[in-house]
């Protein structure tokens, strides 16, 4: 299963999709919740949940620990996709 993600308006433009499967070191923008507005790198996709972890999302629990806070993948915008790898070139050139 894959988990797609819209990106913005540069990336549409430039690559002629409308949307594109988020992975493991793609940098994504959330637009809703608590965290809007937020940048940072994907850590972790769940293709169970639907969820991404993202870098620098944090919440803290009542003992005072940080956890990360899972983030549903349909609040989120890719911002810059990571193409080092070669199956994802090809599939961006089609």
């Amino acid at each position: 299963m894959v988990i797609k993600v819209h990106l913005t308006e540069e990336l549409r433009k430039v690559h002629k999709k409308r949307a594109f499967s988020v992975k493991k070191g793609d940098k994504v923008k959330i637009l809703r919740g608590s965290f809007r507005g937020t940048t940072g790198k994907v850590l972790l996709v769940n293709h169970k949940k639907n969820i991404l972890e993202i870098d620098g999302v944090e919440r803290s629990k009542a003992d005072g620990s940080k956890v990360k806070a899972p983030i549903n993948a349909s609040n989120t915008e890719l911002i810059e996709i990571d193409a080092s790898d070669k199956w994802r070139k090809k599939i961006l050139k089609r």
